[in-house]
């Protein structure tokens, strides 16, 4: 008999692992596109709460006052390892990775690019998450 399934991934980016009924479990790891420079836009998801866990490395969680699809204020935390973050639905968020951060992400196994929302940010807004980000980094 079996009694325990073990799932890993050591890729770049995101990688479903499981999933049951209705729930997916996720590893997200490193990936250059999340550079705090290269963050183009927040989302929210309609469906679900999304839950994070930090496992290794650091990673800054940015979430946004959206207001008729603009940004009107952003802010930034630092997660803690081995504590768990729940995102509660229609709350805009992105988040950066260090070269060596591991992150859990449980969400929705419908959760898609059809119902999460995405806003672009200007270069003024994207100037505002860089000095959120050099704020708490400090």
């Amino acid at each position: 008999m079996k009694y325990y399934d073990t799932y890993d991934f050591t890729g770049i980016g995101y990688e479903k692992l499981f999933h049951h009924q209705n729930w997916r479990v996720a590893i997200l790891n490193y990936i250059d596109e999340l550079e705090v420079e290269k963050l183009n836009y927040v989302e929210a998801h309609d469906l679900t709460d999304e839950v994070f866990v930090l496992l290794s490395g650091t990673c800054h969680m940015f979430f946004a006052e959206v207001e008729n699809e603009r940004i009107k204020d952003i802010s930034c935390i630092s997660l803690e390892q081995n504590k768990v973050y729940k995102i509660p639905m229609g709350v805009y968020h992105t988040h950066t990775l260090s070269a060596d951060a591991k992150l859990l992400i449980v969400e929705e196994e419908s959760t898609s690019y059809e119902n999460s929302p995405r806003v672009y940010m200007t270069n003024e807004e994207k100037d505002l998450m860089k000095k959120r980000y050099r704020e708490q980094s400090r």
